[in-house]
């Protein structure tokens, strides 16, 4: 060895970081290149920051870039910037002590990591925030070698070398070394993927595609996407902004909506969203994985972030950017989880509010985007009571005032309520058509009262779990009708009516004919045009479906409420039949019941009616 060659020892800290590095630490290796491209950027950022505030640098007029060589015959990778370099003392106080305060809580984490076995197999990826990165380069190489020289005028050149076993060595450099840092890592020999380009480009995509500074790897450029979520908005065009979702949402079309926004209070953000094109949840695909990647200063923090928008904003794709994230080990877990919540609450409240005014400003663009994407913002108000106000006003739906198609929200419904009226009024249905064509808007249609259409049983889930909406009840339209508040029997019902005491005897022998079919069965104060409607213990008959299908027997349908229109010609028949003692009025009787579960949507298997309408039938074609 020669006699300006100085073999040092690392300080204990180092040796025991080393030691958890090189056999413990990291699940996925892949990281140590992110964080020695890191540094390098670091290095190239602090030297462009001198230059401003100083003369006389040495290569002034260098390009500032970061240039990676490998060679596969030799296993080794090369790493070069031409950044701030480091004098002898800095190479000392930087590679062989612990320098800051942080990487001795670093050292402290690690050490209660690799007692506790809970958390064995834990990726605690990224450790440049703790000044300690350039040590994951062990994970890969059996020995480093370090050449650098500091930008000052005059500074000499040195070399550093090391194994990673506890010792490192020390010793000048040749006149030809240029300003900045070359890092060779001679590979082991399980790492010597870490040769190859196409492997080292993958990395650089994945981690380092917005760097700063231009990334060559064999003289190519490797990251070739400018991070534009930096830029404002006059300095982007249509175009890039089309090519930037394309990258980030790994797409091919063009995004319905984007987002791009600063702040700096409470917390500096920079975010760029978008609302893609298509959701292929709704053709049956996989559901999707949350799509939004966390950077900070431009370098990844977490792929798919599930920590930075709730489950229900998954469908959203694009970037965030904040400086101040708190990080323990690993970038890839936040540290501070009230801060998170505040990020996640910033975002997700700042999407929502520009979806709000996307929707005043171009209804008929929102309601395509509600279209594709509805699934989303209800689930959200089902399940997000922190966002859960501004979602509901997100929600829309058909009406009976509407045409198909034409689609309202709830302020559009309270908005035109007729005067007096104390309740917002739904009803589902498998379609418009089938709505329609069912006997529970009849009250509703006689009185202009607006009825929303819901399709889904989530928007019946959603309203019922509401109860109200700006001081209005919210009522399904199938509720039993003593608890409708709008509703109220008309002279003209009444008058029409049987006489009260046939009226109770026709009631009564339906209940003892239909027995624990129904609870109960009642003269009807809001039919007109149909024989008869059955009401659901459950309020609306899609939550009746839903117990139904909670209690695993679908085919079996619990008593309800049958209301009875002793004005309609059927009933009036049924009641002539009764009192004639006529065998057949009780099979007409099980066939009104029966319909009227049907246009209920409460009878899942109709075989059993079968039988019945074959008599019916014979009795109708016989009688002529």
């Amino acid at each position: 060895m020669s006699d300006k060659v100085e073999s040092r020892e690392f300080q204990t800290e180092i040796r025991q970081l080393l030691d958890i590095v090189i056999n413990s630490l990291y699940t996925n290796r892949d990281i140590f290149l992110r964080e020695l491209i890191s540094n390098a950027a670091d290095a190239m950022e602090k030297l462009r920051y001198f230059k401003l505030v100083e003369d006389g640098a040495l290569d002034p007029n260098q390009p500032l870039e970061i240039n990676i060589n490998t060679d596969e015959k030799a296993r080794t990778l090369t790493i070069s910037d031409n950044g701030i370099g480091m004098t002898k003392e800095e190479l000392i106080e930087n590679l062989g002590t612990i320098a800051h305060s942080g990487s001795k809580e670093f050292i402290r984490q690690l050490t209660e990591a690799k007692k506790d076995s809970s958390q064995a197999g834990v990726d605690l990826s990224l450790i440049g925030q703790f000044g300690v990165g350039f040590y994951s380069a062990f994970m890969v190489a059996e020995k480093v070698t370090l050449y650098t020289r500091s930008f000052r005028p005059g500074s000499e050149s040195w070399i550093w070398t090391s194994d990673g076993t506890g010792t490192y060595t020390i010793e000048p450099g040749d006149d030809g070394i240029p300003s900045g840092t070359k890092i060779v890592l001679s590979l082991k020999a399980d790492a010597e993927e870490y040769s190859k380009a196409d492997n080292i480009k993958r990395i650089i995509k994945q981690y380092s595609s917005f760097v700063p500074f231009p990334v060559k790897v064999n003289g190519e450029k490797a990251n070739t996407v400018e991070a534009i979520w930096m830029k404002t908005t006059p300095e982007i065009s249509e175009q890039e902004y089309i090519e930037f979702y394309r990258y980030i949402a790994n797409a091919y079309d063009e995004p319905t909506y984007r987002l791009h926004f600063s702040s700096d209070a409470p917390l500096s953000i920079r975010a760029l969203l978008y609302v893609p094109g298509e959701n292929l949840e709704r053709f049956g695909f996989h559901r999707m994985e949350r799509g939004i990647n966390l950077f900070c200063k431009k370098i990844l923090i977490q792929e798919k972030s599930e920590a930075i928008v709730p489950e229900w904003m998954r469908f959203v794709r694009g970037v965030i950017d904040s400086e101040e994230l708190p990080l323990n080990i690993s970038r890839e877990t936040l540290q501070d989880n009230a801060l998170v919540a505040k990020l996640n609450k910033i975002v997700t409240g700042r999407f929502l509010k520009f979806l709000e005014q996307q929707a005043k400003n171009d209804p008929a663009k929102y309601n395509e985007f509600w279209n594709k994407f509805n699934r989303f913002i209800k689930e959200g108000a089902a399940t997000d009571y922190t966002h859960r106000e501004t979602l509901v006003k997100l929600l829309r739906f058909e009406s009976n005032l509407t045409k198909e198609g034409e689609l309202i929200s709830l302020d559009d419904y309270v908005a035109r309520m007729k005067e007096g009226q104390q309740a917002i009024y739904y009803i589902n249905g498998t379609s418009r058509e089938a709505i329609e064509a069912g006997p529970y808007l009849e009250v509703f249609k006689n009185r202009g009262f607006e009825v929303l259409y819901t399709y889904d049983p989530a928007d019946d889930y959603i309203l019922d779990s509401l109860r109200e909406y700006q001081g209005k009840k919210i009522v399904p339209a199938e509720q039993d009708t003593e608890d409708l508040p709008d509703i109220e029997q008309t002279d003209q019902q009444a008058a029409e009516e049987l006489d009260q005491a046939e009226l109770n005897e026709l009631l009564s022998w339906f209940k003892t004919t239909l027995g624990d079919k129904v609870t109960e069965v009642r003269a009807s104060k809001r039919l007109t045009d149909s024989p008869a409607i059955v009401l659901s213990p459950f309020g609306s008959h899609s939550m009746h479906k839903i117990m139904l299908n909670m209690a695993g027997d679908k085919y079996k349908i619990p008593a309800g409420i049958l209301e009875l229109n002793s004005r309609h010609s059927i009933i009036k028949g049924i009641n002539e039949l009764r009192k004639a003692k006529d065998p057949f009025a009780e099979e007409a009787a099980e066939q009104v019941l029966a319909n009227a579960q049907l246009a209920a949507g409460l009878i899942m298997d109709t075989r059993s009616m079968v039988n019945r309408l074959y008599n019916i039938l014979e009795r109708a074609v016989s009688r002529k």
